[in-house]
């Protein structure tokens, strides 16, 4: 005389519950990494795209609202100033006491390069001096400063 046991279907609810929260887990991951890898992240897809949109701006207009004077050279400044303004972001700083240091900036978007002081970080500028969270631009090491990039607030 065989016994035939049965099974307690509310006994089999509770694994097949946890095997399906662990596969939709496992997609759901899975098409995550997926489309963290796949291609540029969204993140500079929307810096540039906040650039690009910017209204363009007078450059004499701007030259006398900083207080330039009757120079001439003050608009062309203000010009290279503007148009390389938006390609640059302060990422990091490392300042020391005896005025050296290093600033990471990201150039167009691109992951960010350290640049010493004295060093030269895009054609026309300079990078001049570094403060805590603020990193100076400009022609040239002794000229005077273009270009002022500084770190965002840190969040309270």
């Amino acid at each position: 005389m065989s016994t035939n046991p049965q099974r307690n279907p509310q006994s089999l609810w509770w694994p097949r519950s946890a095997a399906f929260l662990l596969a939709g887990l496992a997609g759901a991951s899975a098409v995550y990494w997926g489309l963290k890898w796949s291609g540029p992240g969204a993140s500079s897809a929307a810096a540039s795209l906040a650039v690009a949109d910017a209204a363009p701006t007078d450059p004499q207009a701007l030259a006398r609202a900083l207080g330039g004077g009757n120079a001439v050279a003050a608009p062309q400044a203000v010009v290279v100033a503007a148009s390389v303004a938006g390609r640059l972001s302060l990422v990091g700083v490392v300042a020391n006491r005896s005025r050296g240091g290093a600033a990471l900036i990201s150039i167009d978007g691109k992951p960010a390069r350290p640049y010493r002081v004295g060093a030269r970080v895009d054609d026309a500028l300079v990078l001049q001096s570094v403060a805590p969270r603020r990193a100076v631009l400009a022609d040239s090491l002794q000229g005077p400063a273009s270009l002022t990039l500084e770190l965002p607030p840190l969040p309270k």
